[in-house]
């Protein structure tokens, strides 16, 4: 794992850009956000599987629940235009 958290940072800036585009597309193809969400994070969750073991899932999990909980993921800018807003 310390091999792939030392190679991130150097494709991560670019792969979030080609997610970006993905979101962008489901929404223009009149997606539902929690579906185009769903799909991406099975998507994800799948890519660690064949990437990382258990407990090193687990550790990017607890990860982003702690980004969930501490308010950081609402500092993040609206979704483009045409999307619907997120609940409140």
């Amino acid at each position: 794992m310390q091999q792939q958290m030392e190679q991130a940072p150097e494709d991560l800036s670019h792969a979030g850009s080609v997610v970006d585009k993905a979101i962008e597309y489901m929404l223009e193809q009149k997606i539902a956000p929690i579906s185009a969400a769903s799909a991406l994070l099975g998507g994800a969750l799948g890519l660690l599987a064949r990437s990382m073991d258990d407990r090193s899932i687990a550790g990017v999990l607890r990860q982003a629940l702690e980004s969930v909980e501490s308010g950081e993921l609402r500092e993040l800018p609206p979704l483009p235009k045409g999307a619907p807003p997120p609940p409140a």
